[in-house]
C-alpha cells in the first residue's frame, strides 16, 4: 500500500518544508509517502460565494485528475469524523490488511476548502478538529499523525 497526500498549492515557508521533509524521512522506515501538489487557483479575498465555489470546482478537477479509480480516498474536512491517534493507527492498519494493495490517498483542500465533487468521491471524511488550520500546516499535522500511527502499529515508542 502506498500512501499519497494531495495538497492544493505549493509550500513556500521554509519551516513547513523542513517539518514535512523530517516526517517524510522518518516514514521511510515504515512506508512510502508521496506528496502530490496541484496548482491553487488565484482567488481574491473578497470573492462572492459563487466565485469561491468556482475556485473550489477548478481545484477539485485538478485533485480528481490525480486520483485512480481504485484509490481509497480520505478527504480532510471539518465535518468529517474525528478519531484519536490510536483509532487512526487502527484505521490505517485495517486498510493495509483489507485494502489489497490499493493506495491510501489523503486530500487537503486549498484555503477555500474542497469541492463538492472531491468530497463526494471520498471513501472517508476525516476531521482533525472543528478548528480551521492553514492547509500548509495541515500537511505537517497529517504527516505527523501518519508517522505516529505507524509507530503505534509497530509497537515503537513515540506515542504518549
Amino acid at each position: 500500500m502506498k500512501i499519497k497526500i494531495i495538497g492544493v498549492g505549493k509550500i513556500k515557508e521554509k519551516f513547513f518544508k523542513a517539518a514535512i521533509d523530517e516526517y517524510l524521512k522518518r516514514m521511510k522506515a515504515y512506508n512510502d509517502v508521496e506528496i502530490m501538489e496541484v496548482t491553487d487557483e488565484p482567488a481574491a479575498e473578497n470573492l462572492s460565494q459563487k466565485e469561491i465555489e468556482k475556485v473550489k470546482e477548478i481545484e477539485g478537477e485538478r485533485i480528481l485528475a490525480k486520483i485512480n479509480d481504485d484509490d481509497y480516498l480520505i478527504s480532510l474536512e471539518i465535518l468529517g469524523k474525528q478519531m484519536a491517534s490510536e483509532e487512526f493507527a487502527e484505521f490505517i492498519q485495517n486498510e493495509m490488511l483489507e485494502g489489497f494493495g490499493r493506495n491510501l490517498v489523503f486530500v487537503i483542500g486549498g484555503s477555500n476548502g474542497l469541492s463538492k465533487a472531491v468530497s463526494q468521491r471520498a471513501n472517508y471524511k476525516l476531521s482533525f478538529s472543528k478548528m480551521t488550520f492553514p492547509h500548509q500546516l495541515m500537511r505537517v499535522i497529517l504527516l505527523e499523525q501518519i508517522y505516529r500511527a505507524f509507530r503505534i502499529i509497530n509497537n515503537h515508542p513515540y506515542h504518549k
